[in-house]
Protein backbone atom coordinates (compact mmCIF):
# COMPACT_ATOMS: atom_id res chain seq x y z
CA UNK A 1 0.00 0.00 0.00
CA UNK A 2 1.26 3.57 -0.69
CA UNK A 3 3.67 4.93 1.88
CA UNK A 4 5.91 7.94 2.25
CA UNK A 5 8.53 8.91 4.83
CA UNK A 6 9.63 12.26 6.22
CA UNK A 7 12.66 12.89 8.44
CA UNK A 8 11.54 13.51 12.01
CA UNK A 9 13.25 16.90 12.05
CA UNK A 10 11.26 18.04 9.02
CA UNK A 11 7.94 17.36 10.75
CA UNK A 12 8.73 20.08 13.33
CA UNK A 13 6.99 17.99 16.00
CA UNK A 14 10.10 16.51 17.64
CA UNK A 15 12.67 18.06 19.96
CA UNK A 16 16.18 18.99 18.87
CA UNK A 17 17.50 16.42 21.36
CA UNK A 18 15.65 13.55 19.68
CA UNK A 19 16.47 14.77 16.17
CA UNK A 20 20.15 15.10 17.07
CA UNK A 21 20.08 11.60 18.57
CA UNK A 22 18.54 10.14 15.42
CA UNK A 23 21.21 11.88 13.35
CA UNK A 24 23.88 10.42 15.67
CA UNK A 25 25.39 13.78 16.53
CA UNK A 26 28.76 13.04 18.19
CA UNK A 27 28.08 15.27 21.20
CA UNK A 28 25.32 12.88 22.31
CA UNK A 29 27.39 9.68 22.03
CA UNK A 30 28.39 9.72 25.76
CA UNK A 31 24.72 9.50 26.73
CA UNK A 32 23.86 6.16 25.13
CA UNK A 33 25.48 2.77 24.70
CA UNK A 34 24.91 1.63 21.13
CA UNK A 35 22.80 3.17 18.39
CA UNK A 36 19.94 0.88 17.30
CA UNK A 37 21.31 -0.62 14.10
CA UNK A 38 20.84 -4.28 13.29
CA UNK A 39 24.57 -5.01 13.29
CA UNK A 40 25.01 -3.46 16.76
CA UNK A 41 22.77 -6.03 18.43
CA UNK A 42 25.50 -8.66 18.38
CA UNK A 43 27.55 -6.74 20.96
CA UNK A 44 24.41 -5.90 22.95
CA UNK A 45 23.48 -9.60 23.12
CA UNK A 46 26.96 -10.47 24.36
CA UNK A 47 26.93 -7.74 27.01
CA UNK A 48 23.49 -8.71 28.30
CA UNK A 49 24.46 -12.39 28.34
CA UNK A 50 27.27 -11.57 30.74
CA UNK A 51 24.98 -9.73 33.17
CA UNK A 52 25.16 -11.70 36.43
CA UNK A 53 21.60 -10.84 37.39
CA UNK A 54 20.17 -13.07 34.66
CA UNK A 55 20.65 -16.41 36.37
CA UNK A 56 18.74 -19.55 35.44
CA UNK A 57 16.79 -19.20 38.68
CA UNK A 58 15.84 -15.61 37.89
CA UNK A 59 14.63 -16.55 34.42
CA UNK A 60 12.52 -19.32 35.98
CA UNK A 61 10.95 -16.80 38.37
CA UNK A 62 10.19 -14.39 35.51
CA UNK A 63 8.48 -17.11 33.47
CA UNK A 64 6.59 -18.37 36.51
CA UNK A 65 5.27 -14.88 37.33
CA UNK A 66 4.11 -14.42 33.74
CA UNK A 67 2.39 -17.81 33.69
CA UNK A 68 0.52 -16.82 36.84
CA UNK A 69 -0.46 -13.44 35.39
CA UNK A 70 -1.82 -15.18 32.28
CA UNK A 71 -3.69 -17.83 34.24
CA UNK A 72 -7.09 -16.19 33.70
CA UNK A 73 -6.46 -15.29 30.05
CA UNK A 74 -6.38 -17.24 26.81
CA UNK A 75 -2.97 -16.40 25.37
CA UNK A 76 -2.15 -17.55 21.86
CA UNK A 77 0.25 -20.39 21.26
CA UNK A 78 2.82 -17.79 20.14
CA UNK A 79 2.60 -15.97 23.48
CA UNK A 80 2.78 -19.21 25.47
CA UNK A 81 5.88 -20.24 23.55
CA UNK A 82 7.50 -16.85 24.17
CA UNK A 83 6.86 -17.07 27.91
CA UNK A 84 8.43 -20.52 27.98
CA UNK A 85 11.41 -19.30 25.93
CA UNK A 86 12.23 -16.72 28.60
CA UNK A 87 13.61 -19.57 30.68
CA UNK A 88 16.34 -20.12 28.11
CA UNK A 89 19.76 -18.41 28.25
CA UNK A 90 19.64 -17.56 24.54
CA UNK A 91 16.36 -15.64 24.79
CA UNK A 92 16.27 -11.86 24.92
CA UNK A 93 13.54 -9.24 25.01
CA UNK A 94 12.63 -6.00 23.28
CA UNK A 95 10.49 -3.89 25.56
CA UNK A 96 8.08 -1.00 25.33
CA UNK A 97 6.17 0.52 28.21
CA UNK A 98 2.90 2.38 28.40
CA UNK A 99 0.49 3.73 30.96
CA UNK A 100 -2.84 2.02 31.57
CA UNK A 101 -4.71 4.54 29.44
CA UNK A 102 -8.43 3.97 29.17
CA UNK A 103 -9.08 1.87 26.04
CA UNK A 104 -5.39 2.31 25.07
CA UNK A 105 -5.57 6.13 25.04
CA UNK A 106 -3.81 7.74 22.05
CA UNK A 107 -3.25 5.86 18.81
CA UNK A 108 0.52 5.57 19.34
CA UNK A 109 -0.11 2.78 21.86
CA UNK A 110 -0.51 0.54 18.82
CA UNK A 111 2.62 1.90 17.15
CA UNK A 112 4.75 1.23 20.22
CA UNK A 113 3.72 -2.38 20.39
CA UNK A 114 3.85 -3.06 16.65
CA UNK A 115 7.35 -1.50 16.55
CA UNK A 116 8.38 -3.87 19.35
CA UNK A 117 6.90 -6.95 17.69
CA UNK A 118 8.42 -6.12 14.31
CA UNK A 119 11.88 -5.54 15.75
CA UNK A 120 11.88 -9.00 17.34
CA UNK A 121 11.06 -10.43 13.91
CA UNK A 122 13.98 -8.60 12.30
CA UNK A 123 16.33 -9.73 15.05
CA UNK A 124 15.31 -13.36 14.64
CA UNK A 125 16.20 -13.24 10.95
CA UNK A 126 19.55 -11.56 11.66
CA UNK A 127 20.43 -13.73 14.70
CA UNK A 128 18.73 -17.12 14.19
CA UNK A 129 20.54 -18.78 17.10
CA UNK A 130 18.79 -16.53 19.61
CA UNK A 131 15.15 -15.98 20.48
CA UNK A 132 13.55 -12.55 20.84
CA UNK A 133 10.38 -11.84 22.81
CA UNK A 134 8.31 -8.63 22.54
CA UNK A 135 7.34 -7.25 25.97
CA UNK A 136 4.67 -4.69 26.85
CA UNK A 137 5.52 -3.36 30.32
CA UNK A 138 2.30 -2.15 31.93
CA UNK A 139 2.86 0.93 34.07
CA UNK A 140 0.65 -0.42 36.85
CA UNK A 141 2.49 1.47 39.61
CA UNK A 142 1.91 4.94 38.18
CA UNK A 143 -0.39 7.14 40.21
CA UNK A 144 -1.16 10.02 37.82
CA UNK A 145 -4.78 9.13 37.12
CA UNK A 146 -5.53 12.36 35.22
CA UNK A 147 -3.18 11.27 32.43
CA UNK A 148 -4.96 7.98 31.76
CA UNK A 149 -8.65 8.42 32.64
CA UNK A 150 -9.88 9.37 29.15
CA UNK A 151 -9.56 8.89 25.42
CA UNK A 152 -10.65 11.04 22.49
CA UNK A 153 -13.23 9.70 20.08
CA UNK A 154 -14.64 11.65 17.14
CA UNK A 155 -13.64 14.94 18.75
CA UNK A 156 -15.22 14.09 22.11
CA UNK A 157 -13.49 13.30 25.37
CA UNK A 158 -14.67 9.98 26.81
CA UNK A 159 -13.70 10.27 30.48
CA UNK A 160 -13.81 8.06 33.57
CA UNK A 161 -14.53 10.07 36.70
CA UNK A 162 -13.60 8.50 40.01
CA UNK A 163 -11.58 9.23 43.12
CA UNK A 164 -7.81 9.27 42.69
CA UNK A 165 -5.22 7.64 44.94
CA UNK A 166 -2.59 4.90 44.86
CA UNK A 167 -1.19 2.75 42.05
CA UNK A 168 -3.56 2.83 39.08
CA UNK A 169 -3.20 -0.88 38.33
CA UNK A 170 -5.10 -1.66 41.51
CA UNK A 171 -7.99 0.71 40.72
CA UNK A 172 -11.38 -0.95 40.72
CA UNK A 173 -13.18 -0.85 37.38
CA UNK A 174 -16.38 0.10 39.16
CA UNK A 175 -18.03 3.02 37.40
CA UNK A 176 -16.87 2.14 33.92
CA UNK A 177 -20.40 1.05 33.02
CA UNK A 178 -21.23 4.75 32.61
CA UNK A 179 -18.23 5.25 30.34
CA UNK A 180 -19.30 2.23 28.30
CA UNK A 181 -22.81 3.65 27.87
CA UNK A 182 -21.44 6.99 26.68
CA UNK A 183 -18.96 5.36 24.31
CA UNK A 184 -21.41 2.88 22.84
CA UNK A 185 -23.81 5.69 21.91
CA UNK A 186 -21.05 7.40 19.93
CA UNK A 187 -19.98 4.24 18.11
CA UNK A 188 -22.92 3.94 15.77
CA UNK A 189 -23.81 0.69 14.04
CA UNK A 190 -21.96 -1.91 12.03
CA UNK A 191 -19.72 -4.94 12.45
CA UNK A 192 -16.65 -2.98 13.54
CA UNK A 193 -18.69 -0.92 16.02
CA UNK A 194 -20.11 -4.10 17.55
CA UNK A 195 -16.62 -5.58 17.85
CA UNK A 196 -15.42 -2.47 19.68
CA UNK A 197 -18.41 -2.61 22.05
CA UNK A 198 -17.62 -6.21 22.85
CA UNK A 199 -13.92 -5.49 23.34
CA UNK A 200 -14.58 -2.62 25.75
CA UNK A 201 -17.20 -4.56 27.66
CA UNK A 202 -15.10 -7.74 27.95
CA UNK A 203 -12.07 -5.78 29.10
CA UNK A 204 -13.54 -3.29 31.57
CA UNK A 205 -16.88 -4.68 32.71
CA UNK A 206 -15.69 -8.25 33.30
CA UNK A 207 -12.45 -7.52 35.17
CA UNK A 208 -12.14 -6.15 38.68
CA UNK A 209 -9.11 -3.88 38.35
CA UNK A 210 -7.43 -1.73 35.75
CA UNK A 211 -4.32 -3.93 35.43
CA UNK A 212 -6.38 -7.03 34.59
CA UNK A 213 -8.58 -5.04 32.20
CA UNK A 214 -5.59 -3.60 30.33
CA UNK A 215 -3.88 -6.99 30.13
CA UNK A 216 -7.03 -8.49 28.61
CA UNK A 217 -7.33 -5.62 26.14
CA UNK A 218 -3.71 -5.76 24.95
CA UNK A 219 -3.85 -9.56 24.79
CA UNK A 220 -6.99 -9.39 22.66
CA UNK A 221 -5.33 -7.02 20.21
CA UNK A 222 -1.85 -8.56 19.99
CA UNK A 223 -1.75 -12.08 21.42
CA UNK A 224 -1.61 -13.73 17.99
CA UNK A 225 1.63 -11.84 17.37
CA UNK A 226 3.33 -13.31 20.44
CA UNK A 227 3.22 -10.21 22.63
CA UNK A 228 4.00 -10.87 26.31
CA UNK A 229 2.38 -8.45 28.76
CA UNK A 230 4.14 -7.92 32.08
CA UNK A 231 2.92 -6.39 35.33
CA UNK A 232 6.17 -5.85 37.24
CA UNK A 233 4.37 -4.80 40.42
CA UNK A 234 5.09 -8.23 41.80
CA UNK A 235 6.66 -9.41 45.06
CA UNK A 236 8.86 -12.10 43.51
CA UNK A 237 10.17 -9.87 40.73
CA UNK A 238 10.99 -7.10 43.18
CA UNK A 239 13.08 -9.47 45.24
CA UNK A 240 15.69 -9.30 42.48
CA UNK A 241 15.65 -5.51 42.78
CA UNK A 242 16.31 -5.41 46.54
CA UNK A 243 20.07 -4.57 46.23
CA UNK A 244 19.27 -1.54 44.07
CA UNK A 245 16.48 -0.39 46.39
CA UNK A 246 18.95 -0.55 49.27
CA UNK A 247 21.55 1.40 47.30
CA UNK A 248 19.13 4.20 46.63
CA UNK A 249 17.83 4.32 50.17
CA UNK A 250 21.28 4.34 51.77
CA UNK A 251 23.50 6.21 49.32
CA UNK A 252 21.18 8.12 46.96
CA UNK A 253 23.30 6.90 44.07
CA UNK A 254 20.67 7.54 41.41
CA UNK A 255 20.36 11.18 42.42
CA UNK A 256 24.11 11.73 42.34
CA UNK A 257 24.70 10.10 38.96
CA UNK A 258 21.70 11.55 37.14
CA UNK A 259 22.43 15.05 38.48
CA UNK A 260 25.95 14.83 37.04
CA UNK A 261 24.59 13.67 33.69
CA UNK A 262 22.01 16.47 33.63
CA UNK A 263 24.75 19.03 34.13
CA UNK A 264 26.75 17.56 31.24
CA UNK A 265 23.71 17.40 28.97
CA UNK A 266 22.69 21.01 29.54
CA UNK A 267 26.22 22.32 29.01
CA UNK A 268 26.88 20.87 25.57
CA UNK A 269 28.02 23.83 23.41
CA UNK A 270 25.58 25.19 20.81
CA UNK A 271 22.62 23.20 22.12
CA UNK A 272 19.64 23.99 24.33
CA UNK A 273 18.46 20.57 25.45
CA UNK A 274 15.72 20.47 28.04
CA UNK A 275 16.01 18.14 31.01
CA UNK A 276 13.06 15.76 30.99
CA UNK A 277 13.22 14.65 34.63
CA UNK A 278 15.09 15.79 37.71
CA UNK A 279 16.09 13.24 40.35
CA UNK A 280 15.13 13.40 43.99
CA UNK A 281 17.43 12.38 46.82
CA UNK A 282 15.49 9.11 47.07
CA UNK A 283 13.77 7.94 43.91
CA UNK A 284 11.35 5.47 45.43
CA UNK A 285 7.73 5.52 46.51
CA UNK A 286 6.13 3.51 49.28
CA UNK A 287 3.05 1.57 48.22
CA UNK A 288 0.16 0.88 50.56
CA UNK A 289 -3.56 0.50 50.01
CA UNK A 290 -4.85 3.48 47.98
CA UNK A 291 -1.53 5.26 48.46
CA UNK A 292 1.78 5.72 46.60
CA UNK A 293 3.87 8.37 48.35
CA UNK A 294 7.50 9.44 48.20
CA UNK A 295 10.09 8.28 50.70
CA UNK A 296 12.28 11.06 52.09
CA UNK A 297 15.18 11.28 54.54
CA UNK A 298 14.50 13.97 57.12
CA UNK A 299 15.64 14.54 60.71
CA UNK A 300 17.68 11.31 60.65
CA UNK A 301 14.65 9.22 59.80
CA UNK A 302 12.94 7.85 56.70
CA UNK A 303 9.45 9.24 56.21
CA UNK A 304 6.65 8.47 53.78
CA UNK A 305 5.24 11.89 52.97
CA UNK A 306 1.53 12.61 53.54
CA UNK A 307 1.38 9.65 55.95
CA UNK A 308 2.45 8.90 59.52
CA UNK A 309 4.74 6.07 58.35
CA UNK A 310 8.37 6.40 59.45
CA UNK A 311 11.40 4.08 59.59
CA UNK A 312 14.80 4.04 61.18
CA UNK A 313 17.63 2.81 58.99
CA UNK A 314 17.41 -0.68 60.47
CA UNK A 315 13.62 -0.74 60.15
CA UNK A 316 13.53 0.30 56.49
CA UNK A 317 16.15 -2.30 55.54
CA UNK A 318 14.08 -4.92 57.30
CA UNK A 319 10.96 -3.67 55.48
CA UNK A 320 12.70 -3.86 52.11
CA UNK A 321 13.59 -7.52 52.60
CA UNK A 322 10.25 -8.49 54.13
CA UNK A 323 8.02 -6.54 51.71
CA UNK A 324 9.94 -5.55 48.54
CA UNK A 325 6.62 -5.13 46.73
CA UNK A 326 5.94 -2.03 48.84
CA UNK A 327 8.84 -0.15 47.27
CA UNK A 328 7.95 1.40 43.93
CA UNK A 329 10.56 2.95 41.60
CA UNK A 330 9.88 6.37 40.17
CA UNK A 331 10.65 7.50 36.62
CA UNK A 332 14.40 7.55 37.37
CA UNK A 333 14.57 4.01 38.78
CA UNK A 334 11.86 2.25 36.78
CA UNK A 335 14.15 1.81 33.74
CA UNK A 336 16.78 0.22 35.96
CA UNK A 337 14.19 -2.15 37.47
CA UNK A 338 13.17 -3.17 33.95
CA UNK A 339 16.74 -3.93 32.89
CA UNK A 340 17.48 -5.87 36.07
CA UNK A 341 14.55 -8.27 35.76
CA UNK A 342 14.40 -8.68 31.96
CA UNK A 343 16.97 -10.07 29.49
CA UNK A 344 16.38 -6.88 27.57
CA UNK A 345 18.34 -5.53 24.60
CA UNK A 346 16.36 -2.51 23.47
CA UNK A 347 13.75 -0.12 24.84
CA UNK A 348 11.27 1.37 22.37
CA UNK A 349 9.57 4.60 23.39
CA UNK A 350 8.40 8.03 22.34
CA UNK A 351 10.51 11.16 22.20
CA UNK A 352 9.79 12.17 25.80
CA UNK A 353 10.71 8.72 27.08
CA UNK A 354 13.97 8.53 25.16
CA UNK A 355 14.86 12.00 26.43
CA UNK A 356 14.87 10.82 30.04
CA UNK A 357 16.56 7.51 29.19
CA UNK A 358 19.44 9.58 27.80
CA UNK A 359 19.90 10.95 31.33
CA UNK A 360 20.48 7.49 32.83
CA UNK A 361 23.52 5.85 31.23
CA UNK A 362 26.02 6.93 33.92
CA UNK A 363 23.64 5.69 36.62
CA UNK A 364 23.46 2.26 34.96
CA UNK A 365 27.24 2.10 34.71
CA UNK A 366 27.62 3.05 38.37
CA UNK A 367 25.47 0.07 39.43
CA UNK A 368 26.91 -2.33 36.80
CA UNK A 369 23.74 -2.94 34.79
CA UNK A 370 23.95 -3.03 30.95
CA UNK A 371 22.36 -0.01 29.33
CA UNK A 372 19.91 -0.98 26.57
CA UNK A 373 19.69 0.37 23.06
CA UNK A 374 17.15 3.19 22.72
CA UNK A 375 14.84 3.15 19.72
CA UNK A 376 12.30 5.83 18.85
CA UNK A 377 8.98 4.12 18.18
CA UNK A 378 7.42 4.33 14.75
CA UNK A 379 5.34 7.44 14.22
CA UNK A 380 2.58 7.27 11.63
CA UNK A 381 0.05 9.48 9.89
CA UNK A 382 -2.76 7.35 8.49
CA UNK A 383 -4.86 8.60 5.60
CA UNK A 384 -7.95 6.89 4.27
CA UNK A 385 -8.26 6.38 0.52
CA UNK A 386 -10.92 9.09 0.41
CA UNK A 387 -8.68 11.58 2.22
CA UNK A 388 -5.76 10.71 -0.05
CA UNK A 389 -7.87 11.41 -3.16
CA UNK A 390 -9.04 14.76 -1.82
CA UNK A 391 -5.48 15.78 -0.98
CA UNK A 392 -4.30 14.81 -4.44
CA UNK A 393 -7.12 16.78 -6.05
CA UNK A 394 -6.15 19.86 -4.02
CA UNK A 395 -2.46 19.29 -4.85
CA UNK A 396 -1.53 19.03 -1.16
CA UNK A 397 1.66 17.07 -0.56
CA UNK A 398 2.44 15.04 2.54
CA UNK A 399 5.03 17.60 3.60
CA UNK A 400 2.48 20.41 3.21
CA UNK A 401 0.32 18.78 5.88
CA UNK A 402 2.98 19.14 8.57
CA UNK A 403 3.11 22.94 8.35
CA UNK A 404 1.40 24.86 11.13
CA UNK A 405 -2.04 26.13 10.16
CA UNK A 406 -1.23 29.69 9.05
CA UNK A 407 1.88 28.63 7.15
CA UNK A 408 -0.02 25.78 5.53
CA UNK A 409 -2.84 28.02 4.28
CA UNK A 410 -0.54 30.86 3.22
CA UNK A 411 1.70 28.54 1.20
CA UNK A 412 -1.23 26.87 -0.51
CA UNK A 413 -2.99 30.16 -1.33
CA UNK A 414 0.22 31.52 -2.84
CA UNK A 415 0.61 28.34 -4.88
CA UNK A 416 -2.91 28.28 -6.33
CA UNK A 417 -3.37 32.03 -6.68
CA UNK A 418 -3.46 33.56 -10.16
CA UNK A 419 -1.52 36.58 -8.92
CA UNK A 420 1.95 36.78 -7.42
CA UNK A 421 1.58 37.66 -3.74
CA UNK A 422 5.06 36.73 -2.68
CA UNK A 423 7.03 39.97 -2.32
CA UNK A 424 10.35 38.30 -1.53
CA UNK A 425 11.90 39.56 -4.77
CA UNK A 426 10.67 43.10 -4.18
CA UNK A 427 12.03 43.13 -0.63
CA UNK A 428 15.38 41.81 -1.83
CA UNK A 429 15.50 44.48 -4.55
CA UNK A 430 14.64 47.16 -1.99
CA UNK A 431 17.40 45.98 0.35
CA UNK A 432 19.90 46.13 -2.52
CA UNK A 433 18.89 49.72 -3.24
CA UNK A 434 19.26 50.69 0.39
CA UNK A 435 22.72 49.10 0.57
CA UNK A 436 23.80 51.70 -2.01
CA UNK A 437 22.22 54.45 0.09
CA UNK A 438 24.13 53.24 3.17
CA UNK A 439 27.37 53.51 1.21
CA UNK A 440 26.41 57.02 0.04
CA UNK A 441 25.59 58.12 3.60
CA UNK A 442 28.95 56.84 4.88
CA UNK A 443 30.77 58.83 2.18
CA UNK A 444 28.87 62.06 2.87
CA UNK A 445 27.61 62.22 6.44
CA UNK A 446 27.58 59.10 8.66
CA UNK A 447 24.92 60.67 10.87
CA UNK A 448 22.41 59.97 8.09
CA UNK A 449 22.84 56.17 8.45
CA UNK A 450 20.15 56.07 11.14
CA UNK A 451 17.73 57.94 8.91
CA UNK A 452 18.44 55.58 6.00
CA UNK A 453 17.88 52.57 8.26
CA UNK A 454 14.57 53.98 9.49
CA UNK A 455 13.40 54.57 5.93
CA UNK A 456 14.42 51.05 4.90
CA UNK A 457 12.51 49.58 7.84
CA UNK A 458 9.45 51.68 6.97
CA UNK A 459 9.40 50.60 3.34
CA UNK A 460 10.01 46.91 4.11
CA UNK A 461 7.17 47.05 6.63
CA UNK A 462 5.00 48.70 3.99
CA UNK A 463 5.65 45.89 1.54
CA UNK A 464 4.92 43.25 4.22
CA UNK A 465 1.68 45.01 5.13
CA UNK A 466 0.62 45.13 1.49
CA UNK A 467 1.54 41.48 1.05
CA UNK A 468 -0.60 40.50 4.04
CA UNK A 469 -3.58 42.51 2.73
CA UNK A 470 -3.33 40.93 -0.69
CA UNK A 471 -2.98 37.48 0.86
CA UNK A 472 -6.03 38.11 3.05
CA UNK A 473 -8.04 39.24 0.04
CA UNK A 474 -6.97 36.20 -1.95
CA UNK A 475 -7.91 33.88 0.92
CA UNK A 476 -11.39 35.43 0.87
CA UNK A 477 -11.59 34.96 -2.89
CA UNK A 478 -10.50 31.32 -2.55
CA UNK A 479 -12.58 30.71 0.58
CA UNK A 480 -14.06 27.45 -0.68
CA UNK A 481 -10.68 25.88 -1.41
CA UNK A 482 -9.22 27.23 1.84
CA UNK A 483 -12.12 25.69 3.76
CA UNK A 484 -11.63 22.30 2.12
CA UNK A 485 -7.87 22.37 2.74
CA UNK A 486 -8.33 23.41 6.36
CA UNK A 487 -10.94 20.72 6.94
CA UNK A 488 -8.61 18.03 5.59
CA UNK A 489 -5.71 19.17 7.74
CA UNK A 490 -8.03 19.26 10.77
CA UNK A 491 -9.05 15.68 10.11
CA UNK A 492 -5.45 14.50 9.97
CA UNK A 493 -4.03 16.86 12.62
CA UNK A 494 -6.82 17.32 15.21
CA UNK A 495 -6.35 20.56 17.14
CA UNK A 496 -3.07 20.99 15.20
CA UNK A 497 -1.61 17.98 17.00
CA UNK A 498 -0.21 14.79 15.54
CA UNK A 499 -2.98 12.31 14.77
CA UNK A 500 -1.25 9.62 16.83
CA UNK A 501 -1.30 11.80 19.96
CA UNK A 502 -4.94 12.85 19.69
CA UNK A 503 -6.98 10.01 18.19
CA UNK A 504 -7.97 6.67 19.73
CA UNK A 505 -7.43 3.50 17.69
CA UNK A 506 -11.17 2.80 17.64
CA UNK A 507 -11.79 5.64 15.15
CA UNK A 508 -9.56 3.89 12.63
CA UNK A 509 -10.94 0.49 13.61
CA UNK A 510 -14.36 1.67 12.45
CA UNK A 511 -12.80 2.32 9.05
CA UNK A 512 -10.50 -0.71 8.71
CA UNK A 513 -11.88 -3.26 11.18
CA UNK A 514 -9.72 -6.20 12.21
CA UNK A 515 -7.32 -5.47 9.32
CA UNK A 516 -5.97 -2.35 11.05
CA UNK A 517 -3.25 -4.08 13.10
CA UNK A 518 -2.18 -6.51 10.32
CA UNK A 519 -1.79 -3.52 8.00
CA UNK A 520 0.42 -1.77 10.57
CA UNK A 521 2.48 -4.90 11.09
CA UNK A 522 3.04 -5.07 7.35
CA UNK A 523 4.26 -1.47 6.99
CA UNK A 524 5.97 -0.37 10.20
CA UNK A 525 9.74 -0.77 10.03
CA UNK A 526 11.17 0.11 13.46
CA UNK A 527 14.78 0.57 12.34
CA UNK A 528 13.77 2.96 9.56
CA UNK A 529 13.90 6.07 11.71
CA UNK A 530 11.60 8.36 9.74
CA UNK A 531 8.00 9.51 10.12
CA UNK A 532 5.70 7.24 8.11
CA UNK A 533 2.71 8.47 6.10
CA UNK A 534 0.47 5.55 5.29
CA UNK A 535 -2.52 5.32 2.92
CA UNK A 536 -4.78 2.51 4.10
Amino acid sequence: MPTDCIPFRDTQYFSSLICDYLEEKPELKPFYNRFPKLENFEAQIKEKSNFKGLSVAHRQVLASVLEQQYSNLKPSEATQINISLLKEANTFTVTTGHQLNLFTGPLYFLYKIVSTINLTKELKVAYPNQHFVPIYWMATEDHDFDEINYFNFKGKKIQWNRADGGAVGEFSTEGLEDVFELYTKELGVGKAADELRTLFSEAYLKHDNLADATRFLANSLFSDLGLVILDANDRELKRAFIPYIEQDILSQISSQEVSKTNALLTNIPNTSYNIQVNPRDINLFYLSEHSRERIIWEDDIYKVINTTITFTKAEILKEIHAFPERFSPNVIMRPLYQEVILPNLCYIGGGGELAYWLQLKDYFEAVNVPFPMLLLRNSVLIKTQQQAKKLEKLNISNRDLFYKRDTFINKKVRRISNIDIDFSKQKKHLQEQFSEMYALAEQTDASFIGAVKAQEHKQIKGLEHLEKRLLKAQKKKLADQVSRMTDLQNQLFPNQSLQERAVNFSELYLEFGDQLIPKLVLDLQPLNQEFLILNL
